[in-house]
């Protein structure tokens, strides 16, 4: 944690999240609940009590018909008790959103940050970055309530797994590792919800050095919310529109392995890990069941995770239940079905509509109504709604000042260059030195444009940069043609003048890949090669050009690039995803050597001949005897494209292991045990434990310890990427599992040291065919780039 603090550090931005001026101002509610001198004097309004008591006793003062107005996100007002309308649906994947009725920008606060799409981010492997994204969009949102402009309740992030390629909602999640989304998770909802916010101005290194306090832990009563995360879609929603297969009829036939291993890691992370106060169930089905009406979904997150927050559907999920997916009989079942299930309320007006004749028949009862309402309530007061004027409240001084601070679009502009991941660089053609390139020519359809930098959920960013104006800050001479007339390319039309300006420049830069019109929401792709024309464009530019070309890919999903990565015309690629609001300054730090990139791709790029693998098909493991090859990093058999975790830098480095144990007795502990209780298994002549047998998880806890030496001649950071394997490859598990990672600061020609602490109950255990986590005894292997380490685990 502190060496990746440290990379926040270096570019001065530490103080990004309680910055204020010296002249504060405070942004006045015209409604809020609980207003004197009529509604003051209610008990849901006496901030002396438990927030249980005080959720109560709101219930208690309202009428059926009043309680059924709440179940929607368009909460309606009561004015007879002085509680204003409320609409729950705002969104803030990587910045604040324009998607979603709770969020406006026609006001005083006119744009906000907007950050590299979420697997941009994700992509520079640091845990402290993510964190800060979250806390300065989390100002940023508090800001915007404070002037009207915004809800206390955001339904983000998306924690999926990019299971398929194709998905057109991937670029939104933190990849295909399940490990991965979770650490992603954890960080975002901590800086989100309000993590070490002290309301102060100056250096808050110490509160960030320290071990975290996270506000919202902890029995929700008293529990407070600076504000609220949403963790979606729960669970296993990736396809969108596949041949017959839509998100609103997809039955996601999901084994009880891969569930536990796969799907649920991230969720279980979100709620026991990072507390979030809020869950997202998903169109979808899960083995027939609808995630909305599926009680055992639901009931274990709360049950065994310990959630306390509230349960959203997905917008009509409710509806789909019985329009869609025909599970439920008629409109008032399916209202019945998902509310006894745990779905708290309803984004749409579903609920809204048939929730009156749900209780005339019987199916519906009043206690469940006021379950749902409990739990939506108690986030409410959590955050603060009910406890008076807001200005007069901790999060009361934030206003417009503190959108688009300096600081947050310089952490965007970081997350940016730490994201982008350079995938091919021969012969060291990068960087470019401004005293050799006199002139640039730059071709491509969203080259000159800043539509797209962000990608899905995006709002109105600060100050947005095109690729073409990063670069024009570089050299003085800079030809620009589009090539293309948009992202799909059915024309050559462009292409001569491509060519002209390509013969004309000393080095040329092409900027191709995907849009929004290519992958979204409700639009999977097709395929995974570039869109229409853009390869003919590339190859008829790569012939014209002097010296080899830069090839530069934008978009979320994985392409297949093999022409490119095998021509020596094509010098070096480059992929920035959707890099936000400052992606164009940030590509032209990286190109022209400003900057030292690290970033490592968190997907598989798989070759095209992957699209005929069925995209309804959930299995994450292999089954070769049929032809099917598997999915991720972890249990794809396959050719690929581009490794999970691959990423180049301008400088080399390796790796030396310090210290790390040989091996690890599980009689050897501390804790003295009685294993003659422990019963041990044996399968494929391999011994193994349960999870839950093993006496004392913590006990077999330690550090492996690295030096990472930067052999090139620049500076930069670097990610530590750690995986372990199986012992004898035990049949089910993956073929390796990355338990760590670390972006540590380095020196030119110099070594810097990091550390994992590796839990084997955690990091070298699997799943097995019942779901269940078990560890196996044998040889586990360390591994990193260059070296193998094995750690021997047994009973004596």
């Amino acid at each position: 944690m502190f060496i990746q603090l440290r990379l926040l550090l270096s570019f001065g931005i530490f103080i990004i999240l309680i910055t204020f001026s010296q002249a504060i101002k405070t942004y006045p509610h015209t409604q809020y609940p609980c207003k004197p001198p009529d509604h003051h004097s209610y008990a849901f309004c006496n901030t002396s009590l438990p927030i249980s008591t005080r959720a109560q006793s709101l219930i208690s003062l309202l009428t059926l018909p009043e309680k059924i107005t709440q179940l929607c996100d368009n909460a309606s007002s009561i004015a007879r008790l002085g509680i204003p309308a409320y609409e729950w649906w705002s969104e803030s994947l990587h910045g604040i959103a324009t998607n979603g009725p709770g969020v406006s920008f026609n006001g005083t606060i006119p744009s906000a940050t907007s950050f590299p799409q979420v697997l941009v981010t994700t992509a520079s492997f640091n845990k402290s970055l993510w964190f800060f994204i979250g806390a300065a969009t989390a100002v940023e949102a508090r800001a915007m309530y404070n002037v009207g402009q915004a809800g206390l309740t955001f339904w983000a992030p998306n924690i999926n797994i990019f299971r398929d390629p194709r998905w057109g909602r991937g670029q939104e999640t933190p990849g295909e590792d399940p490990m991965t989304a979770a650490a992603y998770a954890v960080e975002y909802i901590r800086g989100f919800q309000g993590e070490n916010w002290n309301g102060g101005g100056g250096d808050n290194r110490d509160r960030f050095g320290k071990k975290r306090v996270l506000a919202g832990s902890g029995d929700s009563a008293g529990s407070e919310l600076m504000l609220s995360a949403c963790c979606k879609h729960l669970i296993a929603y990736d396809l969108e529109n596949w041949k017959s297969f839509t998100r609103y009829n997809f039955n996601a036939v999901v084994s009880n392995q891969d569930m536990q291993d796969t799907f649920m890691p991230p969720f279980r992370s979100c709620v026991e890990d990072a507390k979030a106060s809020c869950l997202m169930c998903s169109y979808n089905e899960i083995n027939g069941v609808p995630a909305c009406a599926n009680k055992d979904l639901l009931q274990q997150a709360r049950l065994e995770w310990g959630f306390k927050g509230y349960i959203a559907s997905d917008c009509d999920a409710v509806a789909t239940v019985y329009e869609y997916q025909h599970y439920a009989h008629s409109a008032a079942d399916a209202v019945a079905d998902v509310l006894k299930a745990g779905t708290d309320i309803n984004c749409g007006t579903y609920m809204l509509l048939n929730t009156q004749s749900a209780i005339e028949q019987g199916k519906v009862q009043e206690e469940d109504i006021d379950r749902a309402l409990y739990n939506l309530f108690s986030v409410q007061l959590r955050l603060g709604l009910f406890n008076g004027n807001p200005a007069k409240g901790k999060y009361g001084k934030l206003g417009p000042h503190n959108v688009c601070t300096k600081e947050h679009r310089e952490l965007a502009l970081e997350a940016a260059k730490q994201g982008i991941i350079l995938l091919k660089n021969d012969r060291n053609f990068l960087p470019l030195k401004k005293t050799s390139v006199a002139s640039l020519a730059v071709i491509g359809p969203t080259a000159n444009g800043t539509s797209n930098l962000g990608g899905t959920y995006t709002g109105i960013p600060c100050d947005a940069k095109s690729f073409l104006d990063g670069f024009q800050a570089h050299t003085q001479i800079v030809y620009y043609t589009a090539g293309c007339i948009d992202v799909a390319c059915q024309s050559t039309d462009g292409f001569a003048e491509a060519v002209r300006i390509a013969r004309m420049a000393d080095v040329v830069v092409v900027v191709a890949g995907l849009d929004l019109s290519q992958e979204t929401e409700d639009r999977d792709r097709v395929s995974l090669l570039l869109p229409g024309k853009q390869m003919d464009l590339i190859a008829a530019v790569a012939v014209a050009s002097k010296r080899p070309m830069v090839l530069v890919l934008t978009g979320g999903g994985p392409i297949d690039v093999s022409f490119a990565k095998e021509d020596a015309r094509i010098a070096s690629i480059l992929w920035v995803g959707y890099p936000g609001e400052a992606g164009g300054l940030a590509l032209a730090e990286i190109i022209f050597g400003k900057y030292n990139p690290g970033g490592r791709l968190p997907m598989t790029w798989y070759p095209e001949s992957f699209t005929s693998v069925p995209m309804n098909d959930m299995r994450m493991r292999s089954d070769l005897s049929h032809g099917y090859p598997g999915r991720t990093y972890r249990f794809y058999t396959g050719e690929t494209v581009y490794e999970f975790g691959y990423g180049l830098s301008y400088s080399n480095y390796n790796y030396k292991l310090i210290s790390a144990p040989n091996k690890i007795s599980l009689l050897g502990s501390s804790i003295e045990t009685d294993f003659s209780s422990i019963v041990y298994h044996s399968k494929e002549e391999i011994d193994y434990i349960h999870i839950d047998q093993v006496p004392s998880c913590d006990a077999l806890k330690f550090y492996s310890h690295i030096s990472v030496m930067n052999n090139g001649n620049m500076s930069g950071s670097h990610v530590v990427m750690l995986f372990s394997r199986q012992p004898r490859m035990f049949k089910d598990a993956p073929q390796k599992q990355l338990i760590g990672f670390n972006r540590v600061h380095t020196e030119s020609s110099g070594a810097t040291e990091t550390s994992f602490l590796i839990e084997p109950c955690k990091h070298l255990s699997t799943v097995d065919k019942h779901g269940i986590r078990i560890l196996n005894l044998g040889n586990h292997i360390l591994m990193m780039e260059g070296f193998e380490h094995s750690i021997s685990i047994d009973i004596q």
